[in-house]
């Protein structure tokens, strides 16, 4: 039998990280296998639906190379791919009235007001359990109500005694005791199924054999069950998968700041390691890799190795994988994602592709890159303490007279590439008995006024060219003869 998952989100706006991960999952179980993915849009809850969302779920997809086999834009056998398209043709309906006729589902003519009499609080949580009041109606007095026009949903009958075992890929057989079971609403007033209802008849008639989901979905499995059982359907294999949570091991939530795929590509970070790392929120391969392409999730993925524990949504982690994925880019690549970045901290002029091959192997984000190269743009006000390196051995004082004498050497170079200068300060050096680094720290710090650089010194000047280098050294010797004698 060949494997068959689906995507099936609601346009509700950008894609959770947990979504990203259900939809990673299904991707991967079916594609192991060689088998389909499918997407199907789930808008039948018009009141949440957010302007603009399919293309968002579109263009995350295509993005993250999620690429689906059927969907709204693909027709197979199975469509349409939208819930409010199938809608149109009855086929939500046309299965309510058959659970009706089996006395699997009853009519629910219940009022608002009486609804929400039924609530009660528990745990600090409003829910409501429906009594199964309307399953007193006969059969008559329920059509006669319908004819009459009252408004009505049509209600799921649950046992209150007894059992309902389901099984799990992930947790195994779970029991769940029938009283706990409400009568969920199938098909809402304005004729729309539930997600509740959709989903099973949906996934039944395009052929899933394999449903990824969250594990709050868990409680609702056995009324799914249910369903399937009712209507002489095979059930599919269930793969619950579990709660991501921020660091502090709280659900993550919208207001985390990094909850989504957008989020987390406006912050930086590149759709493939978002990807890779997404993958790795409670599963694991055999063996110890981190760094995986799609390619190579999709050999090794096994839905067995999926951990029941909560992930928790390390962003060291993820900042460190992306680093590993900035590194490895085709130059070309990386800076036409990074130009941006530079062209805000950098004046004209300036060689903007080297100054990019600077900091590719340094950042872990290209908004990394700000705080790397603004000392371009201008030397920020540092302390001549800087210049005091006990590894190289430089003190204020002899910082100082290192700039006098390399001054002249400097001034006299009409070649100012990076090999020209590093050849003058190393034939000056060994004709001074100075050390490399001796030579290069002061020089380094009056340039840029930092102690870490994305270069070294003489890659800088390169760049700065011989004026602003010459300049900035002169102010260098000026700030150092202040604090030497002041």
């Amino acid at each position: 039998m060949k494997i068959r998952t689906r995507y099936a989100p609601s346009p509700t706006g950008r894609m959770h990280v947990g979504n990203l991960r259900t939809a990673l999952y299904a991707y991967l179980i079916a594609k192991h296998e060689d088998g389909d993915f499918l997407l199907r849009i789930e808008d039948t809850d018009q009141e949440r639906q957010v302007e603009g969302a399919v293309d968002i779920i579109n263009r995350t997809l295509k993005e993250t190379g999620l690429f689906w086999d059927e969907g709204p834009d693909k027709p197979g056998e199975c469509g349409p791919y939208v819930q409010s398209e199938r809608v149109k043709s009855g086929i939500y309906r046309k299965y309510a009235m058959e659970l009706v006729e089996k006395g699997e589902a009853y009519y629910c003519f219940c009022t608002k007001e009486r609804l929400e009499s039924l609530k009660t609080v528990v745990n600090g949580e409003e829910i409501m359990h429906y009594d199964k009041h309307c399953l007193s109606l006969s059969r008559e007095e329920a059509e006669a109500k319908v004819r009459e026009g009252v408004p009505y949903v049509i209600r799921q009958n649950n046992p209150t005694e007894g059992t309902t075992v389901f099984h799990d890929e992930l947790y195994g057989d779970v029991s769940v005791d029938n009283a706990e079971l409400d009568d969920m609403v199938l098909l809402k007033s304005d004729g729309f199924p539930t997600y509740n209802f959709a989903n099973v008849v949906d996934d039944h008639l395009m052929g899933i054999t394999h449903v990824v989901r969250g594990n709050e979905y868990l409680s609702s499995s056995p009324k799914y069950n249910r369903l399937y059982e009712a209507f002489g359907w095979e059930v599919p294999k269930y793969v619950h998968c579990p709660l991501i949570t921020d660091e502090n091991h709280k659900k993550l939530s919208k207001r985390s700041g990094h909850s989504s795929f957008e989020d987390l590509i406006d912050q930086g970070f590149t759709a493939e390691a978002v990807v890779n790392f997404v993958a790795l929120l409670g599963w694991s391969p055999e063996g110890n890799e981190e760094i995986m392409s799609l390619g190579e999730l999709v050999e090794k993925f096994d839905y067995r190795r999926i951990a029941k524990s909560p992930a928790v949504f390390d962003m060291g982690k993820l900042r460190w994988m992306n680093s590993e994925y900035i590194k490895a880019m085709d130059f070309d690549a990386f800076y036409e994602r990074a130009l941006p970045f530079i062209k805000e901290s950098v004046p004209e002029g300036l060689d903007l592709a080297h100054i990019a091959e600077m900091v590719k192997t340094r950042i872990e984000t290209f908004p990394d890159i700000a705080g790397h190269i603004d000392f371009f743009a201008g030397v920020p006000d540092y302390d001549a303490a800087l210049y005091v390196n006990k590894k190289t051995k430089n003190t204020m004082e002899n910082s100082l007279a290192l700039l006098r004498e390399a001054l002249p050497v400097l001034e006299g170079l009409e070649d100012f590439s990076n090999d020209s200068l590093f050849s003058a300060l190393s034939a000056f050096g060994k004709e001074k008995g100075y050390k490399t680094g001796f030579i290069m720290w002061p020089i380094r710090i009056a340039l840029s006024g930092k102690q870490m650089t994305p270069a070294g010194a003489t890659e800088i000047m390169e760049v700065l060219g011989k004026e602003e280098s010459l300049t900035r050294i002169r102010e260098g010797i000026g700030k150092l003869e202040g604090a030497c004698t002041g």
